[in-house]
């Protein structure tokens, strides 16, 4: 099995003392099912999995009474498997097609016999369809393709190479020449190949990239018959106009998607729907431009512009080379790999705990991504070409006081380096950008002494 460090979130949430159903989502294909399997199979007993679009006859499990006891007894009858309490993992796979079942997650919790493991690839676009949430007894995890750290322990890269790249981006210190050199074929191959967890494996398996781009396709007409199937009718052929217009959209010079380009009446508040139709399914993933580069950047979002990556860079390539990303890998083939490079960081990003968001200005110019750690913002740019030490908009940021920004990024083909307030990093160390999480208690009190007694 591919290591996914989903992984060790399932066993902080199996570890838990009071543990609710984890409700998994994310793109169809992304490894959820087979991940939860594995999982059954070493810290379980027993399991039992309910797959609604593979079989469409489980949802008549919950189309009666909702209580615990009918739904375990039904449950069990139809799996033919015993289901031990304090040992049993069930799997509502698919849940979106059943919102009963993710109705009755309430009732399945308080009762406390089994553990409940939800997932879904479609949820954000069924939602209306739910009686009534479980809100209280689900945990949510959101899984993404495999990143990039990911895809190098799925080649064989070992942990022992990850740790010293990890070692140079804390010490901001070069990577010894052979080992980046590497490190940066490995990069363009991760573009290439993309993070499907069963694209990776055939990779794994075969280095075959005709293969490989094969997968691909076949996963992008997935993704159009998710669109024919889950859609509204209304916005069928929106949804499919902008999701087929993703990689030459981001082709163009400014990457900001542009509606007039799919048709001189489109409007965007008759579009908006469309484009969160593609964001929920996890397939497009939207960056907002910001009016200020300043925290919180949520408060700053300029929701009329923005940029939309495709959910996997292999998908982008797959559906814009035309077959020819063997001769890219060979060196045989002059590409503009600016829309590639943003793209992967984009999915990198946003895997690792970031939301999107890029600034723009007539005055400044553009930075291609801003995130937010905490109250800091940390302003990034992209360079996949040879002048990656020419950065006016980024040096015009830096040099808004009022703004306060005090480092920035530079992600690009050269080793790492630091040049005041810049640090240069290799595109491969986007792997190590991620956003902090709480370790622990984070408490905090006020001092009512000053009220006395009043």
């Amino acid at each position: 099995m591919l290591y996914r460090k989903a992984w060790q979130k399932l066993e902080k949430w199996h570890a838990s003392p009071s543990r609710k159903a984890l409700l998994i989502t994310g793109a169809r294909q992304t490894g959820k099912t087979t991940l939860v399997r594995e999982f059954a199979r070493e810290r379980y007993e027993c399991f039992a999995e309910l797959n609604f679009l593979e079989n469409p006859q489980a949802s008549e499990l919950f189309s009666g009474g909702l209580d615990a006891n009918s739904i375990t007894e039904g449950i069990t009858a139809y799996l033919r498997v015993p289901l031990k309490p304090g040992n049993t993992l069930v799997l509502l796979d698919e849940i979106q097609e059943c919102p009963a079942a993710r109705t009755s997650i309430k009732f399945l919790v308080e009762d406390g016999r089994f553990d409940y493991v939800e997932t879904g690839s479609l949820l954000g676009v069924k939602t209306a369809q739910v009686p009534s949430y479980p809100v209280g007894f689900e945990r949510n995890l959101q899984m993404f393709p495999l990143d990039f750290e990911e895809f190098c322990y799925a080649v064989g890269v070992q942990s022992q190479t990850v740790d010293l790249l990890r070692d140079c981006f804390d010490r901001v210190e070069p990577v010894p020449e052979p080992i980046h050199q590497t490190m940066l074929r490995l990069f363009q191959t991760y573009c290439v190949v993309g993070g499907m967890p069963e694209v990776v494996q055939r990779y794994v398996e075969t280095h075959d990239i005709a293969q490989v781009v094969g997968l691909q396709e076949d996963l992008l007409a997935l993704y159009r018959l998710d669109i024919e199937k889950y859609a509204d009718k209304g916005d069928k052929a929106k949804i499919r106009s902008i999701f087929d217009a993703v990689p030459s959209q981001l082709d163009d010079k400014n990457r900001r998607f542009v509606l007039a380009d799919l048709s001189k009446s489109a409007r965007q508040n008759r579009y908006e729907s469309s484009f969160l139709w593609l964001a929920d399914a996890g397939v497009a993933l939207p960056c907002y431009n910001v009016t200020e580069p300043k925290a919180p950047l949520a408060g700053n979002d300029k929701r009329s512009l923005f940029k939309l990556f495709m959910g996997d860079t292999g998908l982008l390539c797959a559906a814009s080379m035309g077959n020819a990303q063997i001769e890219l890998l060979r060196g045989n083939l002059e590409v503009n790999m600016g829309a590639i490079a943003e793209n992967v960081v984009a999915q990198e990003l946003r895997a690792h705990g970031f939301d999107l968001h890029y600034f723009n200005s007539k005055r400044e110019g553009e930075v291609d991504f801003v995130v937010q750690d905490g109250a800091s913002v940390l302003p990034i740019e992209v360079k996949s070409g040879e002048d990656w030490q020419r950065h006016r908009a980024l040096d015009n940021v830096l040099d808004m006081k009022e703004w306060g920004l005090r480092r920035a990024i530079v992600l690009c083909k050269g080793n790492v380096e630091q040049c005041g307030a810049i640090t240069y990093l290799p595109l491969y160390m986007t792997m190590f950008l991620a956003k902090k999480r709480w370790s622990g208690p984070a408490t905090f009190e006020v001092d009512l002494s000053a009220l006395g007694s009043a």
